[in-house]
């Protein structure tokens, strides 16, 4: 034991320094709110694919996925397909527009985009998606301690309470130092890390075993059902029997699982980071060979296991641990362990870090800091004590352990429901009302959460379906019956905003048009914002604030009427005035193209003049 132990407590070890100092060579980068939170957008294509991935899969991936395909066989890899088109659908039809519309509005938040999108003057959505994420969220930050406390007194024998709390801390230190970008640094060597251990372990097993025939051979041994896709092998007094046919119903609540991803906001703020639309279709290769490498390889490792280990497992979800260590040296099997180690903690640091932004932005800032000024240093204090704040909410749940953990089982469903149909309808249904939004998330979200008492009490309709399904039905129908007939559709068409992409090349130099609020017309309508455009007195600053009497103000805060054309400041020039409705502009300015692509606006001119 000792010959094992210690070489890889010194990986782990090494590992976990490693990523405290991650933590502070990023310090120094970590300036503002918006690097804290989303990066200042910046991330490149293999970075967001690699973030995207590490912290989506968490430790299921090593421990859960392995432990299912050990008990039941092939049948159990219908999940993985599944997982994999919702990756694909994912970086294709939400990626690119998320980040388009994110960047309209300047939300580095879900709630926020929600409340923007939808002109939700009552700010119901984003209280709502608000609550919703930093409740679900802490318990999910929560699960992911416990995993981790379980992995060190699995592996070391040093006790649950101990490997729960170094871990802990040592997320919170380097999350805190370094926020998002501590985290897309961090992901993307953890991420490398997970997808060659998914390729090295498995073919280390086949390689020890005699090939794919062998492998073949003498899982068909065992039982046929476990190479039956159609089937699920029955794992009991550690024996395998043929089981069962998997069913219709079986087979979709596992490819469901996909569903998910739309809604999930760890993933989506990734999106949203990502440096520009341009980069999306790299990212997307990337990210979905990296999803099919890992989830291939970590299936190969639960087949291997039945027939690679000396003995049956008491506990199948640890088929990943006990091949590493049987099969490899200690030094290789403490890189393998780690492995695990760095898919359990790419999750907690993103749920951790999604939640305290949640906390920061959407609650403590909109609701209680509504009519004040807070400064960007103040703010990213704020949002790093939410931090703190969540990770010992989160650490007591862990240490308590009991029933509250049971609400995991919903939180991918509940997040794949509540938010799913309401972000892609938010994306390609321009007129779908804020009424439609509130109806859509509230019934994904309850839908979830009751489906297991509303089943059994439909009778001979009973199916046992997995509660997915009916929470993203139910919630696409309401948002659309609602979002049809409840409410007025939103002032900014948004479909003009889609047809141009942001994170290119700007249209002027300096400049990018987002969507923004300026009292006296509705919510959501167009706003000029400059970082570099027109330098005189009363000049225009970054995050479209335009200072001078009467002047544009930070893009946090309602902005005063803007100076009309031909109106004059005194003692100073005119500053460019820009129409606020997208139809709206003067006759001398160009037209929009034909074809309605690209932008109607022309943005200040080069030299700093008026029009």
């Amino acid at each position: 034991m000792i010959a094992l132990t210690v070489p890889v407590m010194i990986t782990f070890g090494v590992f976990l320094i490693a990523m405290v100092m991650v933590g502070v060579v990023t310090h120094e980068e970590t300036t503002t709110f918006d690097d804290f939170t989303v990066g200042s957008r910046r991330l490149t294509a293999p970075v967001a694919a690699l973030s995207a991935g590490a912290a989506d899969m968490s430790g299921w991936l090593f421990l859960g996925l392995p432990g299912a395909v050990y008990m039941a066989g092939i049948g159990a890899t219908w999940i993985a397909a599944g997982l994999i088109v919702g990756t694909y659908l994912n970086w294709r039809f939400v990626a690119p527009r998320l980040r388009i519309f994110t960047e309209r509005v300047g939300a580095v938040t879900l709630p926020s985009y929600l409340e923007e999108r939808f002109e939700d003057g009552s700010r119901v959505i984003r209280l709502l998606s608000a609550v919703v994420t930093v409740v679900f969220f802490t318990v999910y930050v929560a699960s992911g301690l416990v995993a981790c406390g379980l992995l060190a007194d699995e592996i070391f024998g040093a006790g649950f309470e101990l490997g729960l709390t170094v871990f802990a801390v040592v997320i919170v230190i380097y999350t805190i130092l370094g926020g998002f970008r501590a985290l897309s640094v961090s992901h993307s060597i953890q991420g490398t890390l997970m997808f060659l251990t998914a390729i090295a372990l498995p073919a280390i097993a086949l390689w020890q075993l005699g090939g794919f025939g062998a492998l073949h051979d003498r899982l068909t041994a065992a039982t046929p059902a476990l190479l039956d896709p159609l089937a699920e092998a029955s794992f009991a007094d550690k024996k395998w029997t043929s089981g069962h046919s998997l069913g219709v119903v079986a087979t979709i609540s596992l490819l469901s699982w996909g569903l998910g991803y739309f809604g999930q906001p760890h993933i989506l703020t990734r999106f949203m980071s990502i440096r520009s639309t341009r980069d999306i279709p790299l990212a997307r290769r990337l990210g979905v060979m990296w999803v099919i490498v890992v989830l291939t390889g970590a299936s190969l490792v639960g087949l291997a296991g039945i027939v690679a280990l000396d003995k049956p497992l008491d506990n199948p979800e640890t088929v990943f641990i006990a091949l590493s260590t049987q099969l490899t040296s200690p030094w290789l099997a403490g890189v393998l362990l780690v492995a695990v180690l760095a898919a359990i903690k790419s999750t907690v640091d993103s749920q951790l870090l999604v939640s305290a932004t949640s906390l920061t932005e959407d609650l403590y800032r909109a609701f209680f800091r509504r009519r004040a000024q807070i400064s960007d240093t103040m703010l990213l204090l704020i949002g790093r004590l939410s931090v703190v704040a969540v990770a010992l909410v989160a650490y007591v749940i862990a240490l308590s352990g009991g029933a509250v953990l049971d609400i995991v089982a919903y939180a991918w469903a509940g997040f794949g429901a509540a938010f799913g149909p309401v972000i892609l309808l938010s994306l390609f249904w321009p007129r779908m009302t804020a009424a439609g939004a509130k109806a859509g998330m509230l019934t994904g979200a309850l839908t979830v959460l009751l489906w297991k008492q509303i089943d059994p009490l439909l009778g001979p309709l009973q199916t046992g379906i997995y509660e997915m399904v009916p929470g993203v039905l139910a919630a696409t129908a309401a948002a659309l019956f609602f979002g049809t007939f409840v409410g007025r559709p939103p002032a900014l068409d948004w479909s003009r905003v889609a047809e141009e992409p942001l994170g290119t090349e700007p249209r002027h130099p300096g400049e990018q048009q987002v969507a923004g609020q300026v009292p006296g017309q509705p919510r959501g309508q167009a706003a000029w914002q400059s970082q570099s455009a027109w330098q005189g007195r009363g000049t225009w600053q970054n995050q479209g604030a335009w200072e001078g009497p009467g002047g544009w103000q930070n893009q946090e805060q309602r902005r005063p009427e803007r100076p009309q054309q031909g109106a004059s400041q005194p003692g100073s020039p005119q500053p460019p005035s820009y129409p606020t409705h997208p139809t709206s502009y003067p006759s001398s300015w160009p037209a929009p193209p034909a074809d309605g692509g690209g932008s109607p606006y022309p943005g200040p001119p080069a030299d700093g003049s008026g029009r």
